[in-house]
């Protein structure tokens, strides 16, 4: 993997849109959150239009010339849903194959069969924490999001307490667990060994999950007692149809991406050379974009055909999947926008300005400059490339085990607080029918939970190691 430096990044990083400085930056920001959250809330404005004109609001604020800040928005929301959008649809077509064929059915009735009523939250961390190792967090949600919901519906249990275990699951692995992408990004920038920095994130990681995932969701679900939303909700095949797939054709094809993400993250490892054939075979076959499509051309065979699909309901039923997520579309890639203009105004290099003169323990400020750049920027890859790069010097004269552990403080900081700003927020909003209000209450709490609870353990390992 390439290695990242604070000389590259500034390098490669276009000039700030903006030249306020830092207290005209820092009003901006609230300026612009503001905005969204009140045109939402208070004048129920459909999010898409809030995050559209909180960006511009921003851009004003922080005196960027409005042609720039247009240009800045479009240029996120098209990123965003160009890395994102195809993801999205692909998951909800191959959601909705589950559940026209009676897959997902399949899938619940066994769980609901297996797991008794307060086992089952810790069932969903498991079963998240496996799908979310070598993918990244937008992915794990399309693909868990139809079993979450039909667990929570058949089994008449509160939707937090299904769904916040399942999210929990899947931020720990993106945030302090390799192979998943974002630790890779800081181990290679710090020069620290995979190895000890994996068996470290696991002993940091099931504790962290535990509170934030099962504990909370009690919490949660008395906070929020919301039932899994309709529109999103796969029904129950029609009395017409007579069988069903079988439960392991079912679970093979939902791994199947899984599977060929997890091949080319072992492969990047084991054979660490990007002209190598191999690794190039498997950095397209691994790719998120290609394993889930080939995991609905699979669904066709291992669905479609057992539940008796023809070529023309096939159709029907891809057509039937993409229409709901429009609106969602729209949502995650203006929350890219607000994220791209953030980062263009400047806002991400004066919190790494800012962050030079505190005078803390290592690994403490790694934590902490992860997370200001989580919540002045939205975006847990920006917080982990960004802090790495930052406090790569101090890892130099420092042993193998606290390198690792400054990797894992930085990817704990970087789940900080998800707000307005995160493309996650937006997803977990739409896909679970909850307010803003709601969503803080729930994801964006879990979030603060799994970042302190992973920062406060790497800081004790540091003092004990």
């Amino acid at each position: 993997m390439t290695r990242l430096s604070v000389e590259m990044l500034a390098a490669d990083a276009p000039p700030p849109i903006s030249t306020a400085g830092h207290a005209q930056l820092g009003i901006a920001v609230l300026v612009g959150i503001a905005v969204i959250v009140l045109l939402i809330t208070k004048f129920k404005l459909h999010a898409f239009l809030a995050l559209t004109i909180g960006s511009l609001a921003l851009g004003a604020a922080a005196g960027a010339p409005l042609d720039k800040v247009l240009t800045s928005f479009t240029t996120g929301l098209g990123a965003t849903v160009a890395s994102v959008g195809v993801l999205i649809a692909l998951g909800a077509t191959l959601g909705k194959l589950l559940a026209d064929s009676g897959g997902a059915d399949q899938i619940v009735d066994t769980i609901l069969a297996r797991a008794s009523g307060r086992a089952m939250p810790w069932a969903m961390v498991l079963i998240a924490s496996v799908i979310g190792l070598p993918i990244f967090f937008e992915v794990g949600i399309v693909l868990l999001i139809p079993v979450v919901l039909m667990v929570a519906k058949r089994g008449n249990y509160s939707l937090m307490r299904i769904g916040i275990p399942a999210l929990a699951g899947l931020s720990v692995m993106h945030g302090l667990i390799p192979p998943h992408p974002g630790p890779l990004v800081a181990i290679s920038a710090l020069h620290a060994n995979l190895g000890v920095t994996l068996a470290f994130g696991i002993l940091v990681a099931v504790p962290t999950v535990i509170v934030g995932g099962p504990l909370f969701s009690k919490v949660a679900a008395r906070w929020v007692d919301v039932p899994a939303p309709e529109r999103m909700l796969p029904q129950r095949p029609s009395q017409e149809l007579t069988r069903r797939p079988s439960f392991a054709a079912t679970l093979v094809t939902i791994l199947l991406p899984v599977a060929l993400m997890l091949l080319k993250a072992l492969v990047d490892i084991v054979v660490d050379d990007p002209a190598n054939t191999t690794q190039r075979a498997f950095d397209v076959i691994g790719a998120p974009l290609i394993a889930l499509l080939a995991a609905v051309i699979v669904g066709f065979f291992t669905l479609g055909r057992p539940a008796g699909f023809s070529k023309e309901r096939l159709q029907a039923t891809v057509e039937k999947g993409l229409m709901p997520i429009a609106g969602i579309l729209l949502i995650v890639g203006a929350g890219g926008g607000f994220k791209q203009t953030l980062i263009d105004c400047g806002v991400g290099q004066m919190i790494l300005d800012v962050s030079k003169s505190w005078s803390i323990p290592a690994v403490l400020l790694a934590w902490l400059i992860a997370v200001v750049i989580r919540l002045a920027t939205g975006s847990a890859t920006v917080a982990t490339v960004s802090a790495a790069g930052l406090v790569a010097p101090l890892a130099a004269d420092m042993s193998t085990a606290h390198t690792a552990l400054l990797v894992l403080a930085i990817g704990a900081g970087s789940l900080f607080f998800s707000f307005v700003n995160d493309a996650g927020f937006w997803l977990v909003k739409e896909y679970f029918g909850l307010t803003v209000g709601q969503t803080v209450k729930t994801w964006s709490i879990m979030e603060t939970i799994l970042s302190v609870v992973g920062g406060a353990l790497v800081l004790v390992l540091s003092l004990v190691v």
